[in-house]
């Protein structure tokens, strides 16, 4: 494992990019976030959020996809 810093989607800065390199939750969380794109190894690029625990906009392969805070928050990621 490299030495960057692992923090979760939600904690990254708008324009940041990084790895996904864990997803905290179960068979069902894994496999929504699978059919968008979000799997450990995908390089991410944060678009943008919203206040007060609103979704959360990301790019992965070139596509923009939202998603809730809850789900934003259980991505860790190790920024570039």
């Amino acid at each position: 494992m490299s030495d960057g810093k692992q923090i979760t989607l939600v904690r990254m800065q708008i324009g940041q990019s990084g790895i996904v390199v864990q997803i905290q939750g179960g068979h069902g969380l894994v496999n929504r976030l699978n059919s968008l794109g979000i799997r450990p190894g995908k390089r991410i690029i944060k678009v943008s959020s919203m206040i007060m625990r609103g979704p959360v906009t990301i790019e992965v392969d070139r596509a923009q996809v939202a998603i809730g805070f809850g789900m934003a928050n259980r991505i860790i990621v190790e920024l570039d």
